[in-house]
Order: C-alpha cells, then sequence, then structure tokens
C-alpha cells in the first residue's frame, strides 16, 4: 500500500492506509512503524501528500500512550517526530483553508505531546460542533460554533424541522485566557486564521444548559469526555 501511494498517490488509497493505521484512533506497533515512511512524503514538495502525511502521522502519535508492543515511542521514534513538528508548523503558517489549518494545528499538538486537544481541537472546529455531557444532569448537548451561530442545544438541531431550544454561549475575552487556550488563540491570530482564533474563544467560553440550566466550561467537558474514553 506504501509502495501504491508513493508511486500513484489519491484520496482512496490514504483512506485505506487511515484504516490500516489508524483505525478509529486505535494504533498499534505498525502504525508506528510507518513513521519514517510519513517522514518522508511529509518533507517531499507534494503539498496535498505532505498534510495527509502530517495528519496521519499526528493521529498514530496521538495515541502513543495507548496499550500496544511498540515500547516507548516517543523515545525511540524521537527523531522523526521532532522532524514532523518542524514541517507541521511550516506547514501550518500556509495553510489553504481553516479545515486545513485546523487538522495541522492538531498535528502539531501531537508531535508535542499535549494531551486531549491532539485527538479533539480539529473534530469540532472543522465540524462547527462539540457533543458534550452537561456537568449536572448528565444531558447530552450538542455545542454549535460556525455558520449555523454559536449556542448549546440538546435538540437535534440539524435534523429537526422544528426550532429547537438553544442557548448563546458565551465567549471567553481573549486577554483573560490562559494556559492552551491562550496558546492556540495566539496562534491562530498570529497565523490570520481570525475565524478560527474567534471559534478558539466559544470552545475556551462557558455555555449553559437548555435542559437545566447550569452554567459550564465548554473546554472542560470537551476533556471530560476525552479522558471518559481513557
Amino acid at each position: 500500500m506504501l509502495d501504491r501511494i508513493a508511486s500513484e498517490p489519491n484520496t482512496e488509497l490514504w483512506n485505506d492506509l487511515w484504516s490500516a493505521l489508524c483505525h478509529q484512533g486505535s494504533v498499534y506497533s505498525a502504525s508506528f512503524a510507518a513513521l519514517p515512511w510519513l517522514v518522508g512524503v511529509a518533507g517531499g514538495d507534494d503539498r496535498g501528500q505532505t498534510v495527509s502525511a502530517l495528519t496521519l502521522a499526528g493521529a498514530i502519535v496521538a495515541g502513543a500512550g495507548q496499550p500496544h508492543d511498540a515500547g516507548d515511542v516517543r523515545l525511540e521514534y524521537a527523531a522523526e517526530i521532532a522532524t514532523l513538528l518542524s514541517v507541521a508548523n511550516n506547514r501550518l503558517r500556509s495553510a489553504s483553508d481553516r479545515t486545513e489549518y485546523a487538522y495541522l494545528l492538531e498535528a502539531v499538538l501531537s508531535f508535542e505531546g499535549v494531551l486531549g486537544w491532539s485527538e479533539d481541537l480539529a473534530w469540532g472546529l472543522t465540524n462547527e460542533e462539540y457533543e458534550v455531557s452537561c456537568p449536572h444532569c448528565e444531558a447530552s448537548l450538542f455545542i454549535v460554533l460556525g455558520e449555523r451561530g454559536f449556542f448549546s442545544t440538546s435538540g437535534d438541531y440539524a435534523l429537526s424541522e422544528d426550532d429547537v431550544e438553544t442557548r448563546p454561549l458565551r465567549p471567553a475575552d481573549p486577554a483573560a485566557l490562559d494556559g492552551i487556550g491562550r496558546r492556540l488563540h495566539d496562534i491562530a491570530l498570529a497565523d490570520g486564521q481570525r475565524e478560527v482564533a474567534n471559534a478558539l474563544t466559544y470552545v475556551f467560553g462557558a455555555a449553559a444548559c437548555p435542559d437545566c440550566e447550569t452554567s459550564f466550561s465548554v473546554s472542560d467537558q470537551v476533556s471530560a469526555r476525552w479522558l471518559a474514553t481513557q
């Protein structure tokens, strides 16, 4: 499969490679053994190939802590991960669109060893929603970010023909952000990705549950969902 991608790359083959090496986030010793090959592709001149290699490598490295027989992945593949991080940072600054930017930013976090957000960041930013649970009543909620607005709801807003009950999100003040939220917001602004930077103020802002009116931190509940799968 690697030989075929190298000689005749296409989306279908990359999808097959994802299924083989990182199926639904699960990784294996063979996944890490592919990292040197992915480094070679990431360093090439074909932008599409580079982005595909970086995002797949990022997803693989994000799973380095999973139970497997590959040993200390970050130590064994330290040189490859350092190279991937350097290439991802360079490509990040010239991302072609918001989706590519979000996935490259997530890959950077993966190569740096940032837990949680290296697996959850891009999905919410590109699909314009996160699914979380209310910390009080445990209702399943959608946190919506984007063209439909910025709100929380427990209803199926995408399929419902009727109005669903919503609550507006409360964005964080960029000046008050700290930690990973401040860093991601600053990076997006520096790279000219104002839509991403704006969305991040809501990701690290607050929401209210329409069912019980409890207010909560969006990022805390996104993180709680990730921790529950570990």
